[in-house]
Order: C-alpha cells, then sequence, then structure tokens
C-alpha cells in the first residue's frame, strides 16, 4: 500500500513517504490538532486482517504507549481509517545503527555508550512486562539526544494458535516471518534471525534474556563493523547461532577493552540461563568498562569487587607504558620500525568531573587536569604508570594549567592571578596579575610567558615572580584583538601563539623570539597549539585535530595538515577563548579529549533542590528562556552532525518538543518578548565572530525579521524591558570584552551604550518594575553579580559575594537569584526603599550541575517561576564532564609514511 501526500489518516495528513519494509510502510505527517510532524506507519494486513490477532495487537500498542523513556520512541496514538491501520510514533531526526555500522566499527566509547542508552532502554520495557524480541541495528535510531529504539514490541505479536505468554505477550518469532514462509528458505537470509536468540529459533518462550541475547548481536557489530553470525542460507546462518561461536572481539578489533569481549561473550551464551539475567546487568558493566578505560578486564576480576577491578585495570595501562618504553629502547638499538601507538583512557576520580583544562608533563609521565566536585574546581594530578589520582591543595578554582620543563612545578591561573605551584611541597605563589588568564608556557631559563586577558598582548615574567614586561604588542593597524596561547618550542627562545581577531589583518598563528618584535604567520588556526617531536604543529581545524609537518629552525610549515583526531571539540569553535582540549608532551605522548559534549535534561526543582518532574528530553541543550505564562521554554540544542546551535520549544504540559530554526549557521540565547508570542535570538554562521539578532513567531512560523545587523563583534540579547520598548544586549568587542548596550524597539532608534568598561559585563537582567538591571561583571578578576539603576544612575550594588553568574529577578522583585561558583542557586532578598534598593546576604538554596559558568559562557542554566517557589534547571545528566581523556603513546607511529 502507497499513501500520496495529501491523503489524510483521521487528524493526520502524509507529507513524504520515510521508508518501507516486512512491518509495514512509514511516512512522514503533520498533527493537524496539535501542529506537530509525526511518523505514521500503515501496518501489513496480515498484522489487521485476523480479528484476534488485530484485538491483541491494539493491546499491546496501548500497553507500549505507557513506556516513557528518553531512549524509546514514543508511540502517540494508534487508528483505523477507510480500512487502514496505522501507528502514530515521534518522529526522530538522525540515522539508523545500521546505517552507521555501515561505514566501519565505532568508536570505543560510542560503543559504550550506545550499549548503556540501549541497556537502559531495555531495562526499563522488562520491569513493564514488555520483550522487544526484534532488537536490531536497524532499530536503533541515532539521534542528537542519544539513542532511540523503534518497534519496541510491535513486531512481535503472537501467532495464531499461540498460547499467550503469562504477563508478557508477544510470540517468539517474528512476524515478519509468516506461517507460510519456510524457515530454510533458500538464497535468502533475513536481518532478523542474525539477532534471534537459539530459544525463539526453536520456538520456545522468550524473556528478558531472548532481548539480551540480541543485545550481544548489536555491540559485537558496533565494536568490530561485523554480524556475530553469518551464513549462506537461512538454514546455515540458524545453524550457527545454535552451535558456534563468533570470533572473540579482540581478534577483530584489537584496541577493544578484554571486558568488552567477556561481556558480549555471556550475552551471546546459548543457554538463557548463562547469559547476563537482566538488562540492568549489561548496563552496569559498560557503565565500568567506560570508567575502567581501553585496558578494562580480565575474568578473575571482573567479578569482584569495583575497586579491585579498577585497579587492575590501571595495572594494566601502567604496564602497557612500561612494556612499551622497554620496546622501544630494545627497537632503537636494534634500528628497527619504532614501537607502535598504545592507547589508554583516563577517567576522572568519583564524583568529580572533568574541566576544561589539561596538561601533559614535558616527559609524559604525568597528566594535570582541572576537576570539579561539591567544593568547587581544582587541579588534579595522575602519574600515567598509577591508577592513583591525587587532588592539589591550594588549586581552588585553578584554569589553563601549564607545566615547568623539569615537571616539578606547575602554572596556572586563579582569581584574577598567574600563580605557580610547587609539586614537592604544595606550595603556592602569585606571579603576576591576570583578570582572564588565556595560557601560559615555561621555558628552561625559568621565562614564563602568558596572556593575562582578553584583549591583551604577550606577557612576560620570570618563574620566581617579579616585574612583568610586554612580549608582544597588539597591531593597531590590523585591529587584532587578542593574543593568547603562548607555546615555547624547545629551542626555548621561540615561541608559537594565537592571533584573535585581525579584522584587516591575517588572524592565526604566529612564531615570535624572545626580546625581539620580528614575528611570522605559521599557520591558519582558530585554537591553541603545540608542537610535537619529531616535527609536527597540532591545533584544531574544522573541529579536527591535525598535525602539519613544521621545521622548529626555520619556522616553516611542510605540507598539509592531516586529521590526528577528527571529533575533536574547540571551545574556538563555540565559545570566545580558542581554547582546546589536547597536550603533547616532548617525547610524543598525546592526551586528547575529543567529540566531549554536555547532555543535559530540564528538571522543575523546589527550593530545596527536591525534582518535582522532568521536563523535555536529554540533549546537548542550553540556555532555557521560561515564557511569562509558564507555558514554554525555549532554548538552544546542538545539532552534532553539523555541529551547531538551532533553537527549540518545550510546552512543559504536555512534553512536546518542536525545532524553530534550521539555518546553516548558529542560532542561540532566545528570550521572549513580553507579549509572549516572539523571541529574539542571536544568529550567525560562527558563534564568536558575528552573530545578528534577529525576531521570530514563537511558533516558528512566519518571516524572521533583522532586529538589529553586527557590523563586526558578535551580539547575543539579554533581556526585554517590561514595557517591551527596550532591548538590553552583549556585544563583544574588538579587544575581546563584552559591553551591555540598549535598542529602542520602535521608532527606529539607534544603539547606546548602557556599560561598557575594560571589563567584561554581561547577562543583565531588568528587574520586574524596570527601575534597575542586574548582571555580571569580571571588574573584580572573576564573575560577580551587580545592579545598578535603569536608564541611568551612579549607584551600583555589589550582590554577590565568592562569585557570581546568571541573575533573575523574582517576578515582585523581593528576591534576586544566581549561580554561584561553586553551582548552587542562591537567594538574596531584595528591599525597595525611595532611596533605592536594599541587598540582604545571598542565601544558599541547593547545588545544581549546568553545562558552563562564567562571564564569557551560558547566559541561563536556570529559570524561576514567577512565585519563587520552583526552579526550572538545566541539569547536566552526562557528556562533557566525564568523557574520558584518551592518551596516546607514541602517537607518531600511527603516520602514514
Amino acid at each position: 500500500m502507497t499513501l500520496d501526500p495529501g491523503r489524510k489518516l483521521g487528524p493526520y495528513e502524509i507529507l513524504s513517504p520515510i521508508g518501507a519494509g516486512g512491518m509495514g510502510e512509514v511516512y512522514k505527517a503533520k498533527d493537524a490538532r496539535l501542529g506537530r510532524d509525526v511518523a505514521i506507519k500503515v501496518l501489513p494486513s496480515h498484522l489487521t486482517d485476523d480479528p484476534d490477532l488485530k484485538a491483541r495487537f491494539e493491546r499491546e500498542a496501548r500497553a507500549i504507549s505507557q513506556l516513557t523513556h528518553p531512549h524509546i520512541c514514543t508511540l502517540h496514538d494508534v487508528g483505523n481509517a477507510e480500512g487502514v491501520e496505522y501507528l502514530v510514533m515521534e518522529l526522530l531526526d538522525g540515522q539508523t545503527l545500521a546505517d552507521r555500522v555501515e561505514k566501519g566499527p565505532l568508536p570505543t566509547d560510542q560503543v559504550v555508550r550506545f550499549g548503556m542508552e540501549i541497556a537502559d532502554a531495555l531495562d526499563r520495557a522488562h520491569r513493564a512486562g514488555i520483550i522487544h524480541r526484534d532488537l536490531k541495528p536497524g532499530n536503533v535510531m541515532l539521534t542528537k539526544s542519544g539513542v532511540k529504539l523503534l518497534d519496541f514490541g510491535l513486531a512481535k505479536v503472537l501467532l495464531p494458535n499461540r498460547a499467550e505468554a503469562s504477563g508478557e505477550g508477544g510470540s517468539s518469532l517474528p512476524t515478519e516471518m509468516g506461517a507460510s514462509r519456510p524457515l530454510t528458505q533458500k538464497g535468502t537470509v533475513m536481518g532478523t534471525f542474525q539477532y534471534m536468540a537459539p530459544e525463539q529459533l526453536e520456538g520456545k518462550e522468550a524473556d528478558a534474556r531472548t532481548d539480551i541475547f540480541a543485545l550481544g548481536c548489536v555491540l559485537y557489530e558496533m565494536a568490530t563493523g561485523k554480524k556475530a553470525f553469518t551464513g549462506a542460507s537461512q538454514a546455515s546462518l540458524v545453524s550457527a547461532i545454535l552451535r558456534d561461536d563468533p570470533k572473540p572481539i579482540s581478534e577483530l578489533a584489537p584496541m577493544a577493552p578484554p571486558a568488552l569481549d567477556r561481556l558480549v561473550k555471556t550475552c551471546l551464551a546459548k543457554d538463557p540461563e548463562e547469559r547476563w539475567q537482566s538488562a540492568r546487568d549489561v548496563m552496569s558493566e559498560l557503565r565500568w568498562i567506560g570508567q575502567a578505560g581501553s585496558q578494562a578486564g580480565a575474568p578473575a576480576v571482573v567479578v569482584s569487587r569495583r575497586k579491585n577491578r579498577e585497579k587492575l585495570a590501571w595495572g594494566i595501562a601502567a604496564a602497557a607504558i612500561a612494556g612499551l618504553a622497554v620496546l622501544a629502547a630494545m627497537q632503537l638499538r636494534r634500528h628497527e620500525e619504532p614501537a607502535p601507538t598504545v592507547r589508554f583512557e583516563v577517567s576522572p576520580p568519583p564524583d568529580v568531573r572533568f574541566g576544561y583544562g589539561l596538561a601533559i608533563s614535558p616527559d609524559g609521565s604525568q597528566l594535570v587536569f582541572e576537576g570539579s566536585a561539591v567544593g568547587g574546581q581544582k587541579l588534579y594530578l595522575r602519574r600515567l604508570s598509577s591508577p592513583e589520582v591525587k587532588e592539589l591543595p591550594g588549586t581552588d578554582g585553578a584554569a589553563f594549567p601549564f607545566w615547568s620543563p623539569d615537571g616539578s612545578r606547575l602554572g596556572f591561573f586563579v582569581g584574577g592571578s598567574l600563580k605557580r605551584y610547587d609539586l614537592a611541597t604544595g606550595s603556592v605563589q602569585t606571579l603576576a596579575p591576570a583578570a582572564n588568564g588565556r595560557g601560559g608556557t615555561w621555558n628552561r631559563d625559568g621565562v614564563i610567558l602568558f596572556a593575562p586577558d582578553t584583549g591583551t598582548g604577550i606577557l612576560r615574567v620570570s618563574a620566581d615572580g617579579g616585574a612583568v614586561a610586554p612580549e608582544t604588542t597588539l597591531d593597531p593597524h590590523s585591529q587584532e584583538g587578542s593574543h593568547r596561547w603562548p607555546y615555547f618550542l624547545p629551542d626555548g627562545r621561540h615561541y608559537l601563539y594565537l592571533v584573535r581577531g585581525a579584522a584587516s589583518g591575517k588572524p592565526g598563528i604566529y612564531a615570535g623570539e624572545l626580546g625581539s618584535k620580528n614575528r611570522r604567520f605559521v599557520a591558519e588556526a582558530a585554537s591553541t597549539v603545540a608542537y610535537s617531536p619529531p616535527g609536527f604543529l597540532l591545533y584544531i581545524r574544522q573541529k579536527a585535530l591535525v598535525a602539519e609537518r613544521f621545521d622548529a629552525k626555520t619556522l616553516e610549515t611542510l605540507g598539509a595538515p592531516f586529521p590526528v583526531v577528527a571529533d575533536m571539540e574547540a571551545l574556538g569553535d563555540t565559545q570566545p577563548t580558542g581554547y582546546a582540549r589536547f597536550s603533547v608532551s616532548g617525547n610524543g605522548v598525546l592526551a586528547v579529549r575529543s567529540g566531549v559534549s554536555s547532555v543535559s535534561q530540564f528538571f522543575w526543582l523546589d527550593r530545596e533542590g527536591k525534582k518535582l518532574s522532568v521536563a523535555g528530553s536529554a540533549a546537548e541543550q542550553d540556555e532555557p528562556a521560561l515564557s511569562s505564562d509558564q507555558r514554554y521554554v525555549v532554548f538552544e540544542r546542538n545539532d552534532p552532525a553539523l555541529g551547531t546551535n538551532d533553537l527549540w520549544r518545550l510546552e512543559l504540559e504536555r512534553g512536546i518538543e518542536s525545532r524553530l530554526t534550521y539555518d546553516p549557521g548558529s542560532e542561540s540565547t532566545a528570550i521572549w518578548l513580553p507579549d509572549g508570542r516572539s523571541v529574539v535570538y542571536s544568529s550567525g554562521s560562527v558563534v564568536g565572530l558575528q552573530n545578528d539578532l534577529v525576531q521570530i513567531n514563537s511558533a516558528g512560523t512566519g518571516d524572521k525579521r533583522v532586529v538589529l545587523h553586527s557590523d563586526g563583534g558578535a551580539l547575543y540579547p539579554d533581556d526585554v524591558s517590561p514595557d517591551g520598548k527596550v532591548l538590553l544586549y552583549e556585544q563583544q568587542t574588538q579587544k575581546g570584552s563584552i559591553d551591555m548596550l540598549l535598542l529602542p524597539l520602535s521608532g527606529g532608534g539607534k544603539p547606546a551604550t548602557y556599560l561598557a568598561t575594560p571589563f567584561d559585563e554581561a547577562h543583565g537582567q531588568f528587574s520586574p518594575d524596570g527601575r534597575f538591571i542586574s548582571y555580571t561583571s569580571s571588574e573584580s578578576g572573576r564573575a560577580e553579580i551587580y545592579v545598578r539603576p535603569f536608564p541611568a544612575g551612579d549607584e551600583k550594588w555589589q550582590v554577590s559575594t565568592a562569585g557570581g553568574d546568571q541573575s533573575t529577578w523574582k517576578a515582585d522583585g523581593t528576591e534576586l537569584y544566581y549561580l554561584s561558583s561553586q553551582q548552587e542557586i542562591m537567594a538574596v532578598p531584595v528591599e525597595h526603599k525611595p532611596s533605592g534598593l536594599s541587598f540582604g546576604a545571598p542565601l544558599k538554596l541547593f547545588g545544581v550541575r549546568v553545562p558552563a559558568w562564567g562571564v564569557t559562557l551560558s547566559r541561563t542554566g536556570f529559570q524561576v517561576s514567577r512565585d519563587g517557589k520552583r526552579f526550572l534547571v538545566n541539569q547536566v545528566t552526562g557528556g562533557t564532564d566525564r568523557s574520558p581523556i584518551t592518551v596516546a603513546l607514541n602517537w607518531t607511529a600511527d603516520i602514514k609514511k
């Protein structure tokens, strides 16, 4: 049956076909009642012609429609129109796992993550008494928010004359293998067979462990790119499933963790009693594999306590390092080929999440990284030969660490200063002012070069402290905005650094020499840069970590850059800093955090932080904006395929998500106009370079209107005055700082400056009466909350006392809320007096975990109900701050000669 566009099935209008298969045809359709796009599956006649099957199918569909889980495709409706039976499902945007596996095996971290999400979804269904019975890559969709399981229980219904399984319902054979189709049909191998458990093929009743067998097949295929069982005919395929074991994963994917091999082998046990007994068991094992890294697992230890498993995993990693060193030494003596690349993963300690900064020591033996826990952000140290991770006391709030040449000390930025840390004594010394440090480097003569702020040149200071002197100066003729991320070359005299801005010049990586004004353009890039022997530059280009051959003596690049890590995120791609999460040692040890993303979800919490409800699905999303009637949330969501952001709208009562923008560039930072019918947002091709302010209907319909065109720096809307007359927005200046400006929304008015200083002023919010503006400023050396009168006035009140950002007002103006530097929601009493405002002491309400914090990062991580009793928080649930660091020993061995 083929349905033409325009055909209506009840309230649903067919738009276009999506696909077809043994279980029917799928179409994209429009739900006229709710104004949303859906997927409609038209069922084959053999499911609907038999009255018993039809009744059974409808009962199962009703049960499955009650399943609510972020990794299960939602079933919205079941209907019949003019004799056509159909299902109405959530319309998903992505690719099937089957399509992805056709391109080759998946990286281990993706195998683990997707496997955990599938197992989590299966566990939810099994607890509801529903067995999938047709789990395969074609029924797994990879979307922006992660895995979505399709056809949950619908592809398996009871065949005629079969007894219904108690409480489970459904057959042990797939519907697409109808009773008239022989099992050994010559010359045909049906895809479903390759994921069927032995008990299904033998006609026995299926249970949750049947799905676990299929999950093992799916994990095997993700890890190896090969199917676990194959055959020239259905008969030989069935024989292989019943009698044979697939090749070990380690033979086809040598870098896969040993524990993954064991996990999959247990899933594929012929006897259900010998398999994992629940999907939750599988999820727990996958979680441990992800935490322990690529060397996880040995059979004798996997069944022991977690602490012992982790020690063994790190022991294996340490042995690999030592073994590689011995092998390399032997091969050097024999003048043989260099040692191969060895990779393993480093995860943060329990209850600690990674920050941005990381640095490998010059000799490749130690790794330092930023970590955030309940007590705030600190530096953590890991010797690669040991599983122990050591917290470095005295480094509270430290960012962007870098090493001394001998590996005994660290430099870092905190509290508006450049500081030095001695690993032997734990002592901390302040070396120089640095309001917003943007990188440092240390040579063997005790000279430190560092970028002190967002709009300055490079400065020079002794590692023992003392006078600070300029090393580079911004070129006014080229309108350069910033010099940052300096990096000493091996000779200790020449260095590399990044030039940002340069509106009329040439931004990119430059080389300089100590004490000289001469400089040389090296490469076009927008991120941190590092040098790796025997002669490579490493930097970010188009979200890939690339290497380019480089002569450190002539300062010339040789040849074209080539990719080292394809799935790489630099802050320079999405944020103003240009920092990239990689570091390389002088002996070829490369540490990388690649493909990182913040998966978060919206939660309603009360004033004590107790979860009241969940709103929407989990995804890489940020900056929620709550409408004044509290019915809708507009937010930005990342498109992982393009690496850009789009705006989405969530209807809170019904949980319906709809996409508002489809432009190829990034759309972000939406705010509502007081009428509740329109939003203004930032739109541009590259965030941080040039963004316009655009207005659109909040339903995503109608024409867009450019409110303000950017002639240079990026523009971001902050708020609109309660009377709807004035737009408050931010603009990034050519010097790298952020100012706040005002734009009349009617009468053709021109922008006017509200607040412009050498510091960053951002995230402004009008008070409910429109007489004041709260905002975040870096004037004290860290982000704090301040309040000033509007439209003008000499008063200024500092509200936060220990770091603050993302302020918002209670609807009656009696409280001001903000996010502390420890990621805590704070409430400040506000008293309105004829002479101005009076603020009480900040009161901690509860702790949260939002994707970003700071004056140059996210503008809103939470929203407040009008009565101040509920908080809509964009809570991090996975991704960025837990994804491991991959360490590659002798990374250049993989380079093709």
